[in-house]
């Protein structure tokens, strides 16, 4: 059954008490952009599909869906709940220069796994972003192909239906967090390792780029104008996913130097404001495009297992 969106003054409340509960249990882990970011990032990518992508996916009920469960992992990592925050927290980030030591990224997530153990080395520190990304992505085009196949049968749709708006908005999650470039470095909440430009060191910068600063300056006019025209992903998903998070690290630096000029103190300062509805606003372009090329993807034929063996 849809859920029906809380409304936006019962969910300030809500919002603030879990964002609380997340960043005093864990204030160098918290989830990119918080609340607000993340629903942002969902709605503009949903309200961006396509014509010919199914009219259920379009409709207003589900954007509004998609943009509610925007922040919903994060949800998942009250104190309340240990084993699962435990669980999935590795799969909100990855430090590249970390993952990078060990060579080529893998495609399958228990290759990297094995990778990292043997050089005795711990995947919870490394994280597990591209991975859990890519995961979700194929559920999603898996769930389209199911809706394919019973929409042409004359089947009953309305369950898959609701599979697939709650995968499209669990996938818009993790595709709004590798748009943070403090969520690809191990910078990702002070500078670490030389800093002859001074950079900050606290750990704080992290939760007041993208969560007080977001929620106070950033709206959906200024990120809408910033997205990318439409396009459908060509070759590998997951070499195109992390193209796109070595793109988003391109702008680690970038955050430290806004952060030095008081960039995310109050209403910052317009390269700030602008730099950030970019971020926001590739992570969006992203999202509708990944939503829209499991779309297309998912009318090809499922290879066959057995071919040439």
């Amino acid at each position: 059954m849809m859920q029906k969106p809380l409304s936006s003054g019962s969910w300030s409340l809500v919002a603030l008490v879990i964002s609380g509960f997340v960043f005093l249990a864990a204030p160098t882990a918290a989830g990119a952009w918080g609340n607000e970011g993340h629903r942002l990032v969902n709605k503009l990518a949903a309200s961006a599909l396509p014509a010919d992508v199914p009219e259920f996916l379009r409709t207003q009920e589900a954007i509004d869906e998609i943009e509610y469960l925007g922040p919903e992992p994060d949800r998942w990592r009250s104190p309340a709940e240990p084993e699962l925050a435990a669980a999935q927290a590795p799969e909100h980030f990855i430090d590249l220069e970390l993952a990078d030591a060990l060579g080529p990224l893998p495609h399958k997530r228990f290759d990297f796994l094995a990778e990292v153990y043997a050089a005795h080395q711990d995947p919870t520190k490394i994280g597990l972003q591209p991975w859990q990304t890519d995961e979700v992505w194929e559920r999603l085009k898996a769930a389209m192909r199911q809706y394919r196949d019973l929409k042409t049968a004359g089947k009953n749709t309305a369950p898959v239906e609701q599979a697939i708006i709650f995968y499209a908005a669990w996938l818009g999650h993790y595709v709004g967090d590798g748009s943070q470039p403090l969520h690809v470095t191990v910078k990702y909440n002070g500078w670490v390792g030389p800093n002859p430009d001074g950079y900050t060191t606290e750990h704080t910068i992290h939760y007041q780029f993208e969560s007080p600063f977001v929620a106070a300056n950033i709206h959906e006019a200024d990120v809408a104008p910033k997205m990318a025209p439409l396009k459908v992903i060509d070759g590998d998903m997951f070499d195109a996913y992390v193209a796109y998070l070595r793109r988003t690290a391109t702008y680690v630096e970038k955050v430290y130097q806004l952060e030095k000029v008081g960039g995310f103190v109050g209403a910052g300062t317009p390269g700030s404001r602008a730099f950030t509805a970019e971020r926001l606003a590739d992570g969006a372009s992203m999202l509708r495009d990944m939503i829209y090329t499991a779309w297309i993807d998912s009318a090809q034929p499922v290879p066959d297992p057995y071919a040439g063996k």
